[in-house]
């Protein structure tokens, strides 16, 4: 008998998200955008056949591991984050806001690596090839080995990649490269996954280490389709603010390596510099004297990193006095300044309240709970720590302290950065560390008394 004729049916997919739904409606209950739904015809029933293979399974004990290890790229902070490095034929997408220095780091990559004796392609789709070497020029980034092209088209990418045969791919964005094969603007749904299928393709294929980039979202997340953080092997976030000089690349995806890693660099203006130390960063005058100041060590991934905790309070004339937060999570800091109230008698009602941190590092874990806490009652008594104190511990609504994780990592980098004092809370199980004296306490007020002993 005849097999059966396939049946079409309507589908519709939003074009910003990619989600789809048997019928129409005004707004997609994904990604919550209006109007971006669009009508398609899907065919139900298998399309796809068996079909000759033509390269046998291997046993997974005689595939050759030598050839998917990972290759430093020179840049030590970016190697930190990828694992040790770029893996042939592994697809890396780094995503960032407008201007954090992105196409900056990659170029820089881009540079060391042709230094070492590698081709590298550098495809830009938002800027023009000179404008690209101008900040080559300004950060020193110019190299024989290293191939420039700037195309919007598919086509004249994989062209490029077909000519110049590179040991190292980078895309400069993702979501402005489109196929003429594919109905749609650039930065589409049905586009970006052409673009992302088809540069993977050639990666997978020809065991090219592959970086692109990509925008991002209000909300920070990666823009275009969430099937492209699948489709890829690498997503890494590149996190700054653009009053700091301090940016952090944080992978939130690694087939090759751990998720927890963060790499800090330093962008200005001779490019953007690897820091193995960053915590000078957040530290002002260590060996000073002044109220309304506390250290504390905040975990980045896996890294520890050293900051301070400024607090100002003064009286208010206002019927609702202010409280100003930078850096920290303004609802962490109502909830502490209650706890100082009620179990410290603190008088904070008729005070503005402004805390902020150094450098412009943004923390909202619990284990800076007791740092802000301190701050505040430092700058309300006007008596300064005495010098090399920090502090660590989430902060409970009833008075009390609660351990908080890696601790013992967090307290060896305060004794590596030259501190003598830990106020930390008192059922945390700890070994001694040279150089540290460890003050444990079980309630705020405990940890006040602690810190001025």
């Amino acid at each position: 008998m005849p097999a059966a004729p396939k049946k079409a049916r309507t589908s519709y997919t939003c074009s910003a998200c990619g989600w789809s739904t048997p019928k129409w409606v005004g707004r997609c209950t994904q990604c919550g955008e209006w109007g971006t739904l669009t009508e398609a015809s899907v065919t139900s029933g298998p399309r796809t056949a068996a079909s000759t293979v033509t390269t046998s399974a291997t046993l997974i004990s005689d595939v050759d591991s030598h050839i998917a290890q990972a290759r430093a790229t020179g840049i030590s902070e970016f190697d930190r984050v990828l694992g040790g490095g770029l893996v042939p034929g592994a697809v890396v997408l780094l995503a960032g806001e407008p201007g954090v220095g992105k196409s900056t780091l990659l170029l820089d990559v881009a540079a060391t690596a042709a230094r070492s004796g590698q081709r590298v392609l550098y495809v830009t789709a938002e800027e023009s090839a000179g404008q690209v070497r101008l900040r080559a020029e300004r950060i020193g980034a110019l190299s024989d080995g290293l191939y420039l092209a700037a195309e919007v088209d598919l086509g004249q990418v994989l062209g490029h990649v077909d000519a110049i045969k590179p040991d190292l791919f980078i895309l400069d964005s993702v979501q402005t490269i489109a196929s003429t094969e594919v109905e749609g603007a650039a930065g589409g749904v049905a586009q970006v996954k052409e673009v992302a299928s088809a540069v993977i393709s050639v990666a997978k294929k020809r065991n090219i280490p592959t970086i692109l980039v990509g925008h991002v979202t209000k909300d920070g997340s990666v823009a275009g389709p969430r099937t492209l953080e699948h489709l890829v092997d690498v997503v890494c976030q590149f996190e700054g603010d653009r009053h700091s000089r301090l940016r952090m690349v944080r992978a939130v995806k690694n087939r090759y390596g751990p998720t927890d890693e963060v790499g800090c660099f330093d962008l200005g203006e001779a490019g953007i510099v690897g820091l193995a130390d960053p915590s000078g960063l957040f530290l002002s005058q260590v060996n000073m004297l002044v109220p309304g100041t506390c250290i504390t060590v905040t975990l980045e991934g896996r890294r520890p990193l050293a900051l301070e905790v400024q607090s100002l309070v003064v009286p208010s004339s206002l019927n609702n006095p202010r409280r100003t937060t930078s850096g920290v999570d303004s609802s962490r800091l109502a909830m502490i300044l209650a706890v100082a109230h009620r179990h410290l008698g603190a008088r904070l009602m008729d005070a503005d309240i402004y805390v902020s941190t150094v450098g412009g590092a943004r923390i909202t874990e619990p284990a800076v709970d007791l740092a802000m806490l301190l701050a505040v009652m430092s700058a309300v008594e006007d008596k300064a720590f005495p010098v090399g104190t920090i502090a660590l511990g989430e902060v409970g609504l009833a008075g009390e302290l609660r351990s908080v994780q890696g601790l013992a990592r967090r307290l060896s980098e305060a004794a590596r950065l030259g501190f003598t004092r830990a106020v930390v809370p008192a059922n945390s199980q700890l070994n001694p560390i040279a150089g540290l004296e460890i003050l444990p306490a079980r309630t705020v007020q405990e940890a006040l008394e602690r810190a001025h002993s």
